[in-house]
């Protein structure tokens, strides 16, 4: 039997009590990380908090380009990308350096060849590294790393189980994010163009009148219907109706400005707004877009198909009682105008 000093059983303690503290600050960690439901936070606050939790120098995320997460974030949280906290590299660089997809790799020696793993413009200046996979969906996708200037940090020799621990909680919090965020576009995004909804639309009309209104700016919203899209559903089918109705999405997002809000109103309906735009100058867009169309007819299963539309263009009259309803209302009418005209001329 073996007896044990009072200098080893106080040794023992004090280890035990330091192993209590890094495992509440880990489920500290892992509470924070699972109540993260948006990219944004996934990078900035669970960063952050293993940062000042654990005191490391540095922490951020590595993913594989054209990664599932690499195409979630670019889809629905562009603006979420930091760039100081995040790489995205080539697959075949990433497993040069990451070979295994669930055990977590310690290093202190040759630091360079890290290098590739860490956000662009950032100097490795660090004496040790830990990299701990992660995952979307059972998928590797990626690591978080930490990298710290004492070279005894993450020594080879180190315990890695509650990096591994939290490699899960993390691929766990990462699948809710992305879940999270593909049904919050849902709420907001027509899923056939990608464009904003009608919902979306009326909450962005709502914003866009009452600032035109305060500041005395203009405002335009175009209402745009596609002429003869039923005899398109019905000779053609409606799979080549829903592929002439992406391509006209995608024509409307590329000939308008950042700041317009384009959206799917219903069917063969589609909604424009215009900040910052006189409804001359709303006219004029428009037109240009109709001359696109014009001279780029669409190939459908092997029929050159013509877009046309016709359109109702609409500005605030900043008139007691006017509201954004008033003025889509209104845009409505000259549509509605607009396509008798053009059906009387034909």
């Amino acid at each position: 039997m073996k007896f044990y000093s009072s200098d080893d059983i106080k040794s023992l303690i004090k280890r035990f009590q330091e192993n209590e503290e890094i495992a509440l600050k880990f489920f500290e960690v892992e509470m924070s990380v699972l109540s993260t439901l948006n990219f944004h936070d996934f990078f900035e606050k669970l960063l952050s908090n293993i940062r000042e939790k654990f005191n490391v120098g540095f922490v951020w995320v590595t993913l594989i380009d054209r990664s599932r997460a690499v195409k979630l974030i670019h889809t629905y949280a562009s603006a979420a990308i930091p760039a100081k906290h995040l790489r995205i590299l080539e697959r075949r660089k990433f497993h040069q350096v990451v070979r295994s997809t669930d055990k977590a790799m310690l290093s202190n020696e040759d630091m360079g060849r890290f290098d590739v793993l860490m956000p662009k413009g950032r100097e490795n200046r660090f004496g040790s590294i830990a990299i701990v996979p992660i995952s979307l969906d059972g998928d590797l996708v990626g690591s978080i790393n930490f990298a710290d200037p004492a070279k005894e940090r993450f020594s080879p020799d180190a315990d890695t189980i509650l990096l591994e621990q939290l490699g899960l909680v993390v691929s766990i919090c990462l699948s809710n994010v992305a879940a999270h965020e593909e049904l919050k576009a849902l709420a907001f995004k027509d899923p056939l163009t990608g464009l904003l909804n009608r919902r979306a639309m009326e909450r962005a009309l709502k914003r866009e009148v009452s600032r035109s209104k305060r500041y005395k700016s203009p405002l335009s919203v175009a209402f745009i219907d596609l002429d003869d899209f039923k005899q398109i559903n019905d000779t053609l089918g409606h799979d080549s109706g829903d592929e002439l109705l992406v391509h006209v999405a995608e024509t409307l997002r590329k000939l308008s400005r950042q700041s317009d809000v384009i959206s799917r109103f219903a069917g063969d309906e589609f909604v424009i707004i215009l900040p910052e735009t006189t409804a001359a100058e709303a006219r004029s867009l428009i037109g240009r877009i109709q001359e696109h169309f014009n001279n780029h007819p669409m190939n459908l299963d092997g029929t050159q198909v013509p877009v046309r539309f016709s359109c109702g263009i609409a500005s605030p009259e900043h008139k007691a009682g006017e509201d954004a309803a008033a003025v889509l209302k209104k845009a409505d009418e000259l549509l509605y105008q607009d396509k008798q005209t053009r059906k009387a001329g034909r």
